[in-house]
Order: C-alpha cells, then structure tokens, then sequence
C-alpha cells in the first residue's frame, strides 16, 4: 500500500483571483508561490506544506455554496498555536471580520468567511 505525505493544497473557485489572493496574504498572513511557473492562474496561496490553489470561477454570476444538504466540501481549517489562534480572535475583530467561537472539548476553533464566501476555520488543540 502506497503512503500519504500529507495534504498539498486545496483548489478553491474565487469571483477575482488577485483580489482573493491578496486577502489571503494580507487577512491570513499567507504567502504567494509558483508565480513565474504558473503565472496569474492558479494563485497559490499558503504557509509551509498548506496551500490553497486559486480558481477563477467559471461563471459571470456563480452561484451559492451548497447548504448542508449537498455533498460538498464545508470548509477549510488551519492550524495554529494557542499564542496564534488567540491573535487571530483580536485580528479578526480590529478588521470587523465576524467570526463564530466553538468549543470542540479536544480543540477550539473560529470560523469565519473569505470574500467569495467560503468557510474558513482556525483551530487549536493548544488549551
């Protein structure tokens, strides 16, 4: 049986590529690669071995994501230190981004939405 490394990057449909890959990098700290082999599409996005791949979407008037009735992906999680998630909490607040707190008894996440509406999550299993 072959072996897994780990998870590459996740492909995302986005309205404007540039304009989400800026957020990404400005909101999220992430940071731009692979620019001079793959030029403006995909914008990859990412932070050490995790990376977003972004799309333009196909449509002039894309629709809305699926609700949870669909089969679909539900959303995109982050890791972060205790130290981290916290600045994240205060970050999110200064740049009025609404963010929901959740206890899962073995992590604690936020959950919040990048520009094109997709959930994004930051957890850590730091207490």
């Amino acid at each position: 049986m072959f072996k897994l490394v780990g998870l590459d990057h996740v492909a995302l449909s986005v309205r404007d590529v540039e304009r989400s890959a800026a957020w990404y990098m400005d909101v999220l700290g992430l940071e731009r690669a692979y620019e001079e082999e793959f030029g403006d599409v995909p914008a990859f996005v990412g932070t050490g071995d995790t990376w977003l791949a972004l799309f333009p979407v196909g449509a002039s008037e894309p629709q809305p994501q699926p609700g949870g009735d669909t089969l679909s992906m539900l959303h995109v999680a982050f890791r972060a230190s205790r130290a981290d998630f916290d600045q994240a909490r205060l970050d999110l607040r200064k740049r009025r981004i609404p963010f929901e707190f959740e206890d899962h008894e073995v992590s604690h996440s936020i959950y919040f939405r990048d520009p094109d509406g997709h959930e994004l999550e930051i957890t850590t299993y730091e207490f």
